[in-house]
């Protein structure tokens, strides 16, 4: 009897551990994504990056996969920021560039979220840095598109005063103690007495969250505007409390700084990394880490001294790769392989559907979002391709790309190119004259997902600013 009633309870003991462990496997992860500003696809080490030290975001990479040929929602913030919210392309979303007007620059009441979707699933949502969705009193505000708790900025220039007079916690302001004489009504402006890094302030209310609700799932979306320059302080907008181990070498002021904000943007990510492991979630959380676009020209910084945008050509508002080919890392332990390197053809917009995949929430109809969650699984067999990716851009006319496999059509300047990139990855021959029957099938897929909107006007460029943008663009460094 002794034996049999010790074979009855192993058997139900064993019984009891199964469904313990089936419920824990059931249970969605939490999910942390960290996005940068204007951060290159050349400006981490593990993408190339010689000199300036990214030694937490390069530990990711090999506790993860680092993808090759993955790409931002647009060239510019607002719209690619957009497309990773609503998971629509910029010739479908509601946001389509950085326009600094409330009507244009807002979300409207109904469009969809995939915070809104968690949260309606049981997710806490965490939003710390710059949103670029809705300015204060629009539809688009952060607690209205899915997410609890919020602090940072709204209005895009705001974001790129790093000593601002005041963030937003909610929807309400609060101040910081920082000067900055004749401030504009977003925010921008330059201190004059710095006290409070608004950097600082995000990244330890990401922290603080992340603590708080680490007992439930959560998602923290991590936008931060490092290293994006303060545009309004002109060849001093590298704007950094510290220069930190680059304050002894022989470059400019605007290279230390840009330098110095990237290295702290990678501290930062490493900070939520280590609090992650601290509170032993880090097995139960998958971490992405992304840029919005590609690296910027502005506070007196090169993109060609740090070769920012690495193999690639152009940089933020190109359409070619150095504009929106972005840096796209993803880590958790025990399900994503570690080390790996994927050349998956993906964008930012397929989070929207990732997110669904992951979660078990149903896909709404109607977006251009695919699921990278065999991808990232390493079930390499089981995901879908993109037929193509589709952009367009209108602050130099009207400009558009799309890639198709390894082929790219760029319409810009006033011209139209074809690109081979598998052979060509600097987009330095124009094919168009030797494929025009693939140079139609492409400029077919641009005219037909160009969905008007009377926010954006497409204009064609003029020939001044198409001259102007040809000659930038010869001065870059088109081929490595």
């Amino acid at each position: 009897m002794p034996l049999l009633r010790n074979q009855i309870w192993g058997c139900l003991l064993g019984v009891l551990l199964g469904a313990v462990s089936a419920l824990a496997q059931e249970t969605p992860p939490n999910i942390v994504f960290i996005m940068a500003d204007d951060l290159g696809y050349g400006d981490l080490g593990c993408y190339g990056q010689k000199q300036i030290q990214t030694p937490h975001l390069d530990q990711l990479a090999k506790e993860g996969t680092r993808f090759t040929d993955f790409y931002a929602g647009s060239t510019v913030c607002a719209p690619s920021r957009c497309v990773l919210m609503t998971g629509l392309h910029t010739g479908h979303a509601q946001i389509r560039g950085n326009a600094h007007e409330p009507l244009h620059d807002s979300l409207r009441a109904e469009d969809v979220t995939f915070p809104m979707l968690l949260q309606q699933h049981g997710y806490h949502c965490g939003m710390f840095g710059k949103w670029g969705l809705g300015p204060e009193n629009s539809p688009g505000l952060p607690l209205k598109k899915g997410f609890d708790e919020f602090v940072g900025f709204l209005d895009q220039r705001h974001a790129h005063n790093y000593y601002p007079t005041y963030l937003i916690r909610g929807s309400s302001r609060f101040a910081l103690n920082n000067v900055v004489p004749n401030e504009a009504e977003s925010g921008a402006g330059v201190a004059t007495e710095k006290g409070d890094y608004a950097q600082d302030i995000i990244a330890n209310a990401a922290l603080d969250y992340i603590r708080q609700n680490q007992s439930r799932p959560f998602f923290v979306y991590m936008p931060i505007t490092l290293p994006h320059a303060n545009n309004e302080a002109r060849l001093a907008g590298m704007e950094i409390p510290d220069l930190g181990e680059y304050a002894a070498r022989d470059w400019s002021p605007s290279e230390k700084g840009f330098a110095a904000m990237v290295t702290r943007a990678d501290s930062d990510a490493g900070r939520v990394l280590a609090l992650l492991k601290e509170l032993q979630l880090q097995d139960r959380t998958l971490v992405i880490f992304a840029s919005d676009n590609g690296p910027h020209k502005e506070g007196g910084h090169s993109p060609e001294f740090f070769d920012s945008n690495g193999p690639v050509r152009g940089i933020k508002r190109d359409m070619y790769d150095g504009g929106i080919r972005v840096p796209f890392i993803a880590a958790w332990p025990g399900h994503i392989p570690a080390g790996r390197v994927s050349s998956h053809v993906g964008y930012l917009g397929d989070l929207f559907a990732t997110v669904c995949d992951l979660t078990h929430i149903p896909l709404p109809a109607g977006l251009d979002s695919i699921s990278l969650l065999p991808e990232l699984l390493g079930q390499t067999d089981r995901q879908k391709q993109h037929d193509f990716l589709y952009w367009e851009f209108y602050e130099r006319g009207f400009c558009q790309a799309v890639r198709q496999g390894d082929w790219k059509y760029v319409s810009q300047n006033g011209k139209e190119e074809l690109f081979n990139l598998a052979d060509d990855i600097g987009e330095t021959h124009d094919l168009s004259a030797q494929e025009p029957e693939r140079l139609q099938t492409l400029q077919a897929i641009a005219r037909r997902e160009h969905v008007p909107h009377p926010n954006w006007i497409a204009k064609p460029a003029g020939k001044a600013k198409a001259k102007a943008a040809d000659q930038k663009n010869a001065g870059q460094k088109n081929a490595r």
